[in-house]
């Protein structure tokens, strides 16, 4: 994939991101993020309050367990927010980190900046707070681990294959409606060919859904005429509005002795074979939790960038940036201690697209991600990288930082922070936009807000993809509350109760 706005002009990009393979981040985002969801589609049901309960869902989603450690969580996260009885199971860290004092010591000593948030899952994320993951019993909790585990795998009315892909969704006969409710699939060199009594749910990906949809002739007919593709329905609005959040870690050497930084754990032999012997007879130790215990989530200063650029958050609870505090992390290196800091704009401006370049399905689509495209998403990112500087300066660290690792900026030379920030950018693998919902009447969007297809019989929309702003978050756990509304549309629609 080739990145317009960044130095390498080549980026790595996972074409699918599911929560088998994601960093296990489990964060919510703003109750603003929602509510501008419900504003722009003129849907309630979008808004925080009416999407709260499906996080909160209490035979499905969340299911709140004790980490991995079972030490005492008290005032670590507020039980209000969470349920106990869902599928996914979600925890707070299991295992301590060297640094943790000193980076809850930083939001005494700096707390205008980064002031203590009990639990940033409750609408209100600003602020630093410990990491809740999508871990149980120290092991991955997954959408496959739930929602595909035992009981419901084997559910006579579940049929899963395997081994196909999906390359186009097919016009079904109907009495002058456009209807689509019959899917194409390659197995091996066969195609073959499904048919929905009801209808086809496509939830492919913010890089899947678009590509499938315009290889089915569904999108912008000046894009797909000169490919040879007949369009069926002219909606230029599949494939655009590509939303994701840049990233970039800076590190230092630090004078920690903790055995357990990864870095330091990979290449001990002996101890790595001792941690993993203790997770797999108790699911406990290093290799039971993130490498990381901490996050915080920070507002841009109402006088700085946004009173020149406007603020494109959803509101006042939102912010703009997300630190993450890592303990040997944030450096790339065989040995050595480090401690380091990954910063993220969480509100980008830019907007890139999904396209295909040839009639084959099976042909990679073309990703434009537009990183740093927008002056305003360039000085957020560099605001970030000083923050994380300023964190890193506190009294906490001083008997701690060492040296920089390279490469790091001359942090007084802005054209230095920004050339590294260029060079070192990269994806936080949260792709969202590319097949947004609009209100009904709306000439823009692919969805509705019953996330059916405009225009169409038959054909609905249930994946990321479908978010006409990102959160301010990890996306894994809105994609489940995207999906489980998204299964009260469908009975709903259909009156199944």
């Amino acid at each position: 994939m080739e990145e317009r706005f960044l130095t390498l002009g080549v980026m790595f990009w996972e074409a699918v991101v599911v929560s088998e393979l994601d960093i296990m981040f489990y964060t919510r985002g703003s109750e603003d993020d929602f509510n501008r969801w419900a504003d722009v589609t003129g849907d309630s049901g979008w808004s925080w309050n009416s999407i709260l309960p499906y996080f909160l869902k209490g035979s499905q989603n969340e299911k709140w367990t004790p980490p991995a450690d079972h030490h005492d969580t008290t005032g670590e996260f507020n039980p209000v927010f969470h349920s106990t009885t869902g599928l996914t199971e979600t925890s707070l860290p299991g295992f301590s980190l060297s640094i943790d004092s000193r980076v809850l010591q930083t939001t005494q000593v700096f707390p205008n900046e980064f002031p203590f948030n009990e639990d940033y899952n409750g609408g209100k994320p600003i602020g630093l707070g410990w990491v809740q993951s999508t871990i149980g019993n120290g092991t991955r909790s997954s959408s496959a681990t739930s929602y595909l585990s035992t009981p419901f795998i084997s559910r006579r009315n579940l049929d899963v294959v395997l081994n196909v892909r999906v390359t186009r969704v097919l016009q079904t006969q109907s009495n002058g409606t456009l209807s689509i409710r019959t899917i194409e699939v390659l197995n091996g060199s066969q195609r073959q060919n499904f048919t929905a009594t009801k209808e086809v749910i496509l939830s492919a990906g913010s890089i899947g859904t678009p590509g499938i949809l315009l290889h089915s002739g569904i999108g912008d007919e000046t894009v797909l005429k000169p490919l040879g593709i007949s369009p069926v329905l002219n909606l230029p609005s599949v494939g655009r509005n590509l939303t994701d959040q840049p990233l970039s870690t800076i590190a230092w050497t630090s004078s920690s002795t903790d055995p357990f930084e990864p870095p330091i754990l990979e290449n001990n032999a002996t101890l790595l074979s001792q941690s993993l012997q203790q997770w797999m007879t108790t699911r406990t130790g290093p290799l039971a939790s993130q490498a990381l215990n901490h996050v915080a989530w920070k507002r841009l200063d109402n006088t700085s960038i946004l009173s020149q650029f406007g603020d494109p958050s959803a509101g006042p609870n939102t912010p703009h940036l997300e630190f993450i505090f890592t303990n040997g992390g944030g450096a790339d290196f065989p040995s050595g201690h480090f401690v380091g800091g990954g910063f993220i704009v969480v509100t980008p401006t830019s907007r890139g697209s999904v396209t295909i370049s040839s009639n084959n399905p099976l042909d990679a689509p073309t990703i434009d991600p537009a990183f740093l495209s927008t002056e305003f998403d360039i000085l957020a990112f560099r605001e970030a990288l000083l923050t994380t500087v300023a964190f890193f300066s506190t009294q906490p660290w001083k008997d701690f930082i060492l040296s920089p690792v390279q490469p790091f900026p001359n942090i007084s030379d802005i054209n230095s922070i920004d050339s590294l920030l260029k060079e070192s950018a990269e994806s936080s693998f949260h792709p969202v936009g590319t097949a947004a919902m609009s209100a009904t009447n709306a000439q823009f969007g692919v969805v509705n807000p019953d996330l059916r297809v405009k225009n169409v019989e038959g054909l609905r929309i249930i994946d990321a993809s479908i978010m006409p702003f990102i959160t301010s978050a990890h996306t894994q756990a809105p994609v489940y509350a995207i999906a489980e509304r998204g299964s009260d549309l469908i009975k709903a629609f259909w009156n199944v109760l």
